[in-house]
């Protein structure tokens, strides 16, 4: 997993965001589509794809994509 791949399917998540918006330092709960929902998607997308287990915790923890992407690096 790189940071590349990992921003290309989190930002896949989302329907009604431009892909322009999501770079690494994307403070991505700013983003009008985030909700909880969103953030259930994101766990799930991450435990089927990446085989990496993360909680609620994780999310709220991280501001921007890169912090919850190195989140995800350091449980693999």
């Amino acid at each position: 997993m790189d940071l590349e791949n990992f921003l290309n399917s989190f930002a896949s998540q989302f329907e009604d965001t431009e892909l322009s918006a999501f770079t690494p330092q994307t403070k991505f709960k700013e983003l009008e589509e985030w909700s909880s929902l969103m953030a259930l998607a994101i766990i799930a997308t991450v435990d089927e794809e990446y085989e990496v287990k993360i909680k609620g915790d994780d999310i709220r923890n991280s501001v921007t994509i890169e912090d919850l992407y190195n989140k995800i690096k350091s449980k693999m």
